[in-house]
């Protein structure tokens, strides 16, 4: 994947993310409280970081905001 294709993939999930967070009327402190995770994580896990811990918590943010 180029550079450019990572990034855009990177802006459609945390695009999808906030506006389900807002469909949900939950913010991203609400949201890493209901799912136990660390609000800094959390944040790199929407930024489309790729670690495996980030890749685990948006597998959990799916479920939870139903995305």
């Amino acid at each position: 994947m180029t550079e450019e294709k990572y990034a855009e993939a990177a802006y459609e999930v945390e695009s999808s993310i906030k506006i389900a967070l807002l469909k949900n009327h939950m913010t991203q402190r609400e949201l890493a409280d209901e799912i136990d995770a660390n609000p800094q994580q959390l944040n790199r896990a929407i930024k489309g970081d790729m670690t495996p811990k980030s890749r685990e918590l948006r597998k959990q943010i799916e479920k939870v905001l139903g995305i």
